[in-house]
């Protein structure tokens, strides 16, 4: 269940890079050619024009997304620590569920302070029951595995 995690946050934070090609790919996927549709396809056509924009005329602010990328990657190098030793750092496992419960919150919070469609607020709490089931079944068995242990000393 930890490699879930693991491959998930490494996945996540390298796919961060190539954030425009990604985009237009996404948007030719799901919408084609067509004239925006919706909120959702103006916002995501919205966002890619911001990228050029910033990456044309401030190379030097997506510097940030090369920390939300290191970020990531520093998250599963954490998160494969808790595969060797999984009883002993348990503490991980805990933490990443606690992370899973601040999403909504953060999203909630910030979503509209930063004038994304509401609907955002579904794609970013998507990701809190793909990365919680894992970690909820990790913790129940690292803890059953931590009473057997308990139980074989006794």
């Amino acid at each position: 269940m930890l490699g879930i995690i693991v491959f998930g946050l490494l996945v996540s934070g390298i796919t961060v890079w190539p954030a425009i090609p990604e985009l237009k790919m996404a948007v030719r996927i799901v919408w084609g050619d067509a004239e925006p549709i919706g909120v959702l396809h103006g916002f995501v056509l919205q966002a890619i024009e911001g990228f050029e924009s910033v990456e044309a005329n401030y190379p030097f602010m997506l510097y940030a997304h090369d920390w939300l990328a290191f970020a990531h990657i520093v998250l599963a190098i954490l998160f494969a620590g808790a595969i060797r030793d999984p009883v002993r750092n348990i503490w991980i496992v805990q933490c990443g569920l606690i992370m899973c419960v601040l999403v909504p919150v953060l999203a909630g919070i910030c979503i509209p302070i930063r004038g994304l469609p509401p609907v955002w607020f579904w794609i970013d709490f998507a990701f809190t029951p793909v990365a919680a089931l894992p970690l909820w079944i990790a913790l129940r068995d690292i803890r059953r595995v931590e009473s057997d242990s308990k139980k074989h000393r006794k």
